[in-house]
């Protein structure tokens, strides 16, 4: 071998010996079912902050909030979706953690949107507020989902037992099949509107009404539960469905502080690009909800070091 081949085969064994600390990073985003907001959203935001070759983001549909916090904190996801509650009480191990392991390690990456709490029922049902469910056939989401945490909690403001209802525990658009064939009454899903699952439902045969929730009942659940805030679902958001009122949690994007801070910063900024927002905007209604200001509101856990930092830098955190 001459010294210029053995120096071309040097150079291209250093190449080779160099790769793999330029290998691609994949990052993956739990999210929900796919009848909801966040499996769409998190697939936007994941074909939209990719860098190929460098971070590969990809979501994935899970049963929700607490299924996400717990396959975050196990190892098995890199970051997911959670409502607000969830996520705050997973880091204290309050609310639904208390007695059990809290998850210590979970960071917040940003605050994505409001959460509409939907009560779904069929138009001419004679179902006109939440206290009419005793006695019906409702389904409350999936045990892994925020939607089963905020139903209890909603059906109790109301003072109803899950004794006193046929509670059914499956998805929303399980739930909108069951609706359709006259084997359901109602069924609660919480998440941004407009959802597909009810968008399609309020479009076939008799349509839909949503129950409001507000009064003394939604007055109780905002001093109990300080991550609930009045909101409201436009008129015409869902087809023959007027103005309602209701009340609504963040979704954020939470991950662990075990994951590298400069691939979260990296992640971030992406997020917050020109290109990335014109696409959230155009991609779906909550789309537009997704900003830096919105991303450091409703923070009831540490932000992870690599958000901080971008969000330090954009001058919207201190």
């Amino acid at each position: 071998m001459s010294r210029r081949q053995a120096f071309v085969f040097a150079l291209a064994l250093g190449a080779i010996v160099a790769l793999p600390a330029q290998a691609q990073q994949f990052f993956r985003i739990g999210t929900g079912g796919t009848a909801g907001t966040y499996y769409p959203v998190g697939g936007m935001i994941a074909n939209a902050v990719s860098q190929p070759g460098k971070i590969i983001v990809t979501a994935q549909a899970s049963n929700g909030s607490l299924a996400n916090v717990t396959a975050i904190a196990g190892g098995a996801l890199e970051s997911g979706f959670s409502q607000a509650d969830v996520a705050t009480w997973a880091y204290k191990g309050s609310g639904i953690f208390e007695g059990k392991p809290n998850i210590p390690g979970l960071r917040l990456l940003a605050n994505l949107y409001p959460e509409s709490v939907h009560v779904v029922v069929r138009k001419g049902s004679g179902i006109k507020s939440v206290a009419d469910l005793k006695g019906k056939r409702v389904a409350l989401d999936e045990p892994g989902s925020g939607t089963l945490v905020n139903a209890r909690a909603i059906l109790a403001a109301y003072g109803i037992k899950e004794s006193d209802i046929k509670p059914e525990y499956i998805k929303p658009n399980q739930a909108g099949d069951k609706m359709k064939d006259g084997a359901l009454d109602a069924f609660f899903f919480t998440g941004g509107a407009p959802a597909g699952a009810i968008a399609e439902l309020a479009s076939a045969g008799a349509g839909i009404d949503v129950l409001p929730i507000d009064g003394a009942a939604a007055e109780q659940l905002k001093k109990t539960s300080g991550f609930f805030a009045d909101d409201v679902i436009a008129a015409d958001t869902y087809k023959g469905v007027g103005q309602v009122k209701t009340l609504a949690v963040g979704a954020q994007w939470v991950t662990s502080d075990k994951v590298d801070a400069n691939t979260v910063y990296e992640i971030t900024k992406a997020l917050f690009s020109d290109a990335t927002q014109k696409t959230l905007a155009a991609g779906h209604a909550k789309g537009k909800y997704i900003t830096k200001e919105n991303a450091v509101k409703g923070a009831g856990l540490p932000f992870h070091p690599g958000a901080e930092k971008f969000y330090k830098e954009a001058g919207v955190l201190k």
